[in-house]
């Protein structure tokens, strides 16, 4: 199936074909190597200064972390810690094993560092998802587009999240677009109702897949890291 990207925000200008394969100079920013990786099975409590999921002490006067701190949310099976891994180190996994707990890893790139910070989505954990909100730059959003039947609570989660910032950059994954009978990208777009989100804030919404094991990521998971760089660049 052939994937597709799409775009609102408040930049006017963009064209659709742009997105998902970045803006100009997005590549120098793509993640390039992995720094750490470490998974908890309980909320991170104190951790240390710099980490990956706390804000540097030192605040910038909009209190955006410096850190560059950046969610990754979704239901559990969505496929977050094959997608993030494959982020970070240019290569797939498919047996990784689900996130029961947080899972911090740090990229660095050419002109930053970027912390991601995946949180579980069993119902035990959506608890904590919120909590989180207000310590990062950008929400990325997975979905198994090929899990119709969840994708109404999908919606209903993700409309939760978004309405306590007005303004923080989404970027909405459905991913497994490989397997047969996955929604195409126009679909999931209606099926999340992206449209009722809101125009105060940039939303993209990117077509993805992992690959085999072993192979290297696939071209929408490139245009994923690259936009998500740039994002960050931006926002920061």
């Amino acid at each position: 199936m052939r994937e597709r990207s799409y775009y609102r925000g408040r930049k006017k200008g963009k064209k659709k074909d742009q997105i998902g394969k970045g803006t100009q100079g997005a590549t120098t920013a793509s993640a390039s190597e992995l720094d750490a990786s470490k998974t908890a099975t309980s909320p991170p409590t104190s951790p240390r200064p710099g980490s990956a999921v706390a804000p540097s002490s030192a605040a910038t006067s909009n209190d955006k972390p410096p850190s560059r701190q950046i969610l990754v949310l979704g239901l559990d099976g969505a496929g977050k810690t094959s997608v993030l891994h494959s982020l970070a180190t240019n290569h797939v996994k498919h047996s990784a094993a689900p996130t029961e707990g947080f899972n911090a890893v740090c990229i660095n790139t050419e002109e930053t560092q970027l912390y991601f910070l995946e949180i579980g989505g069993s119902e035990s954990l959506r608890s904590y998802w919120k909590m989180y909100l207000p310590k990062v730059l950008g929400l990325i959003y997975v979905v198994d587009s090929a899990d119709h039947t969840r994708l109404p609570l999908a919606k209903h989660l993700l409309h939760q999240l978004v309405q306590h910032d007005s303004t923080l950059p989404v970027v909405v994954l459905a991913n497994k677009q490989d397997i047969e009978g996955a929604y195409c990208i126009t679909d999931i777009h209606d099926a999340l109702a992206l449209s009722d989100i809101g125009d105060e804030r940039k939303m993209f919404l990117i077509g993805t897949h992992v690959a085999q094991d072993g192979s290297e990521i696939s071209s929408s998971m490139k245009d994923a890291k690259e936009l998500i760089a740039q994002l960050v660049l931006e926002t920061a």
